[in-house]
């Protein structure tokens, strides 16, 4: 077979995978937002099918030969083309190392776990969830050592969401945050707290959609090609560049959760939006990394979205919709209060300063779990030990402690790690944002095209086509380095409370 007429046979496999892919996301979703709860088992049956259909795609001598004779001539291959050769090979070559019917077979547990977590969450019982959690860790493990036996199993599961991400790089990134932040946040919790509690009462819920729809016309979010959903957990999903869905959830007495978790989701999707036409059914149309994509999130949702400048151009609209909770409240005090610092339970909803500490209690748990160290039963326990431990309160029950993320309903070991990084990532590229942009400009017209513009430029359009550190380097013009985050956070909270 000519070189091209290979080519031209790949990017059709591509497209067919894409669509799989994209069935399987549309059911999942569905699950998320709008699926009746007895729907779930006849679900699963399904999405396994779909799953054992993706793998026979994806593993085959067909497709193998294929990338095989590409990778042999990608000197002659244009980038993308290489680039998209270059992963999917790899890809492929490490999904022939798990058997179909164990690929089956994780489908149908991720949709039973994820289905019982959210009744064990709601109901506070996380007996009904346990079972279901401990065959994904098992599932998990097993994952792990079908790819690589000889390699510690925590490992193998980091660098599915970071590549080439180790214990042995993030236990001395965490050790410095904890080192640098714990004292921090001991200082910024003995000095005087701005009032915060006209955030907190009695906030309608339409009225709460029009403030989500508000800050979505604000960030400059195609609605035509992104819609905003509600979920138990919040969270994007992205089918295309052409179809990107985000979901929050409304507390009627909380305005800033939602408030803020549609401007953090809403960066996700910025990403998605604006990612170039060509890698369009691509698999390299996604964000580069699950770090690089959460620089984004929490870019939009703490750089910018907490910044005074921001605050000042979205609060005429909360006043507006909200004006007897808002009576007496300037910009300036909403500016403090969506900026206080003080540990929490909920991780989604923790400030800037904490947050990282609630991302190390789960690393923490998760490296036990991996090296055996801990049954599943004993997690609450450690979950509430280590909250006491690094962010000093307790967990009163395990709806709010360790049944609060879905992550591990849905098998993503490792996962949590990358939201920490993404966050570091993220107080980087917004101070070379800010070398190129006037950013608090963009916050006083409202018109945040020029961000837009320099993100797309230098991460968004991009994809996959460049790894993390090649974005990171081409954005910042250097390496990754953490002291950025450090240096942020404890120049933000030392003016913030007068240290």
């Amino acid at each position: 077979m000519k070189l091209q007429d290979t080519v031209n046979a790949f990017k059709a496999h591509q497209k067919k995978m894409h669509a799989y892919n994209h069935a399987m996301g549309l059911l999942n979703y569905d699950a998320a937002t709008a699926m009746p709860p007895g729907a779930s088992s006849t679900l699963g049956d399904t999405l396994a099918v779909l799953s054992g259909e993706i793998y026979r795609l994806t593993v085959n001598d067909d497709y193998r030969d294929m990338l095989l004779q590409l990778n042999e001539k990608k000197e002659e291959l244009d980038f993308q083309t290489r680039r998209e050769a270059e992963e999917l090979l790899e890809e492929m070559q490490k999904m022939e190392k798990v058997p179909k019917e164990a690929v089956m077979e994780e489908q149908a547990a991720q949709n039973a776990a994820n289905h019982y977590w959210e009744i064990a969450k709601n109901s506070n019982d996380f007996s009904v969830f346990a079972p279901h959690l401990a065959k994904m860790i098992e599932i998990r493990k097993q994952y792990a050592r079908y790819i690589d036996p000889e390699k510690d199993p925590y490992d193998v599961l980091l660098n599915e969401f970071e590549k080439g991400m180790t214990q042995e790089q993030m236990d001395p990134f965490f050790a410095d945050l904890r080192e640098k932040l714990v004292p921090l946040i001991k200082a910024v919790g003995e000095a005087h707290q701005s009032d915060t509690s006209f955030l907190h009462g009695s906030f309608p819920i339409e009225k709460q959609k029009e403030l989500s729809a508000y800050a979505m016309d604000v960030m400059g979010i195609d609605k035509n090609r992104c819609i905003l959903r509600e979920t138990e957990h919040p969270f994007t999903t992205e089918f295309s560049k052409n179809d990107v869905r985000i979901t929050t959830k409304y507390l009627e007495a909380d305005l800033t959760s939602n408030l803020y978790s549609v401007i953090h989701e809403s960066g996700h999707a910025m990403y998605e939006l604006c990612i170039d036409d060509s890698l369009l059914h691509s698999a390299l149309g996604e964000g580069a990394s699950t770090a690089i994509h959460e620089s984004q999130s929490r870019l939009w949702e703490n750089n910018i979205g907490r910044s005074l400048p921001f605050c000042r151009l979205i609060f005429p609209k909360v006043r507006e919709l909200f004006p007897q909770q808002m009576d007496g409240v300037c910009a300036e005090d909403f500016f403090l209060a969506v900026n206080q610092a003080q540990p929490s339970l909920i991780r989604t909803e923790a400030d800037e300063l904490t947050y990282a500490l609630h991302v190390l209690v789960r690393y923490e748990i998760e490296k036990k779990i991996f090296h055996d160290e801990i049954s599943v039963e004993e997690l609450p326990a450690e979950w509430n030990r280590l909250y006491k431990e690094y962010l000093g309160i307790d967990v009163p029950d395990d709806t709010r402690g360790v049944l609060q993320d879905a992550h591990w309903a849905g098998g993503a070991f490792g996962y949590f790690p990358s939201y920490a990084l993404g966050t570091a990532y993220s107080a980087q590229i917004m101070a070379a944002l800010r070398k190129a942009v006037d950013v608090d400009l963009c916050c006083e017209k409202g018109d945040f095209a020029p961000v837009r513009q320099w993100l797309t430029e230098k991460i968004y359009r991009h994809g996959r086509l460049l790894t993390a550190d090649e974005l990171i380097k081409g954005t910042c013009g250097e390496a990754f380095d953490p002291s950025y985050y450090t240096d942020y956070l404890t120049e933000k909270f030392t003016k913030l409370y007068r240290l």
